[in-house]
């Protein structure tokens, strides 16, 4: 028998997908990395997942774990040798069971996020992971990359909302550790050690997630602001005046929210004047557990002072969900808008916020110099730190000039992200995109060290070879 015949006998033969068949799993979401796999393989139960983890560690083939292919490093992609199976968790999507004394429910996988936001909603629960890819992307990558999103200020990325994890081990092996504990101190943290591991050391089939109390009010604020430094001032503010309800800090450059309005012509930005072109923008909300009328005396006053001090030069508050719907989607849509106008250099920093705008005032000047008439695309979640800083073409540049200069932009932005005593990697991951250059910003033991955790859950190497470390 040979292994698709193999395949097929473990998952069924609809579930093998090869050829023109398999194309749309080969190809990441940007159309960056694509390559060929012998197979996609669609898994329906954990114990077929481990069926087929043992059958291609016994072939040595590579086992590459794939979500909502939402990733923005190629992450889940294959290379180009089609030996590897592409192995898609999307009908791994069941809801096990929701606990709302213990406040945690225990879910598949391949469950997209928005399902399972919808599900706690309705069992009176709040599960706060959100961002941009939130309809199709899937827990099991939001795991695997340990995802942040808008409300990390908060509530924490993913590893802070996971409570335990089922997990198929490179050799098709499964560990059972969906417990809903908040204190377990029995040893070595093998859940950690798994959140973020881009599925190079196993494969994540479920998890118990921490739910949250469903807030009793909301309110949001569009800010208009004259710099970074102003900005930063305002968190300040909100973190003093809002406390634990400050839920979210989104900084957009200004020409970011004209791109959206111009890609998107039913968008608008909520402002006249000169308040319509400003260069900042800050997306502020508050989450209160008391009441709607508290919430809102509280965020005027907030508001009301920083404008008063000259810190915030505009404002509009949503006056109800839509309205503040409608500003959440005028950030969300910058990826979408930046898509629109061609392939730009990402960039996923963790950066300081007290260095922030040294940072980016003193990268724009050095990317100028270095390449005159390159766009800015800047944008993120100021409250934690994290700046999707991407480069973009300008009206003089062709996109084939742009990609050509892709390693010469990248080394100059992650030499001053480290320059700052920040990461290269807030939220996206390492994926191929990053792998080479990881050795340049971390440190030599970190490095020995995360070698020797792979060859020590994955000795022959067949769990998404070329992720995160150079294979072999």
């Amino acid at each position: 028998m040979d292994h698709l015949d193999a395949l097929r006998a473990t998952v069924g033969a609809a579930q093998v997908l090869t050829g023109a068949d398999a194309l749309p799993w080969e190809t990441d979401w940007r159309e960056r990395y694509s390559g060929r796999s012998l197979a996609v393989v669609r898994p329906g139960t954990t114990d077929e997942v481990a069926a087929v983890v043992r059958l291609c560690a016994q072939a040595g083939l590579p086992v590459i774990p794939q979500g909502g292919n939402t990733g923005l490093c190629g992450g889940a992609t294959p290379d180009d040798s089609g030996r590897a199976v592409i192995l898609s968790l999307q009908r791994l999507n069941r809801i096990r069971g929701i606990d709302t004394d213990n406040d945690t429910m225990e879910v598949e996988a391949g469950c997209v996020l928005q399902s399972v936001q919808q599900a706690a909603r309705e069992a009176g629960r709040l599960f706060p992971l959100s961002l941009a890819a939130e309809g199709s992307c899937t827990i099991g990558g939001n795991l695997a990359t340990n995802a942040g999103g808008t409300q990390v200020l908060r509530y924490g990325n993913m590893r802070e909302l996971a409570l335990g994890l089922e997990v198929v081990t490179a050799q098709g092996d499964v560990w059972h550790g969906l417990r809903g504990l908040r204190k377990d101190n029995t040893g070595y943290d093998l859940r950690d050690l798994f959140i973020g591991s881009e599925g190079t050391l196993g494969v994540i089939t479920a998890a118990t997630l921490k739910l949250h109390p469903l807030p009793v009010a909301r309110c949001t604020a569009l800010l208009a602001l004259d710099s970074i430094e102003s900005a930063i001032a305002m968190l300040g503010r909100a973190r003093a005046g809002l406390g634990a309800s400050l839920t979210g800090f989104e900084l957009m450059a200004g020409d970011c929210l004209q791109d959206v309005v111009r890609c998107f012509p039913q968008q608008r930005l909520p402002f006249e004047g000169p308040s319509a072109d400003m260069p900042w923008y800050a997306l502020l909300e508050l989450s209160d557990s008391e009441s709607e009328a508290h919430a809102r005396e509280r965020f005027e006053v907030v508001v009301g002072e920083a404008i008063e001090a000259g810190v915030v030069l505009d404002a509009v508050i949503a006056e109800s969900m839509a309205q503040s719907h409608a500003l959440w989607h005028l950030r969300e849509s910058i990826p979408l808008a930046e898509k629109e106008s061609g392939k730009s250099i990402k960039h996923d920093v963790s950066i300081p916020v007290s260095r922030m705008a040294e940072f980016v005032l003193g990268t724009n000047a050095a990317l100028q110099a270095a390449f005159p008439g390159i766009r800015h695309v800047i944008f993120g979640h100021l409250g934690d730190g994290n700046l999707h800083y991407n480069v973009a073409r300008g009206a003089d540049w062709a996109e084939g000039q742009l990609l050509a200069r892709q390693d010469a932009v990248y080394e100059l932005v992650h030499d001053r992200v480290h320059a700052v005593g920040g990461s290269i990697s807030a939220e996206h991951g390492v994926g191929q995109l990053k792998r080479d250059v990881l050795p340049r910003y971390k440190d030599p033991v970190e490095m020995a060290l995360m070698h020797r955790i792979k060859s020590a859950l994955d000795p022959r190497g067949v769990m998404n070879p070329g992720k995160v470390l150079a294979a072999g």
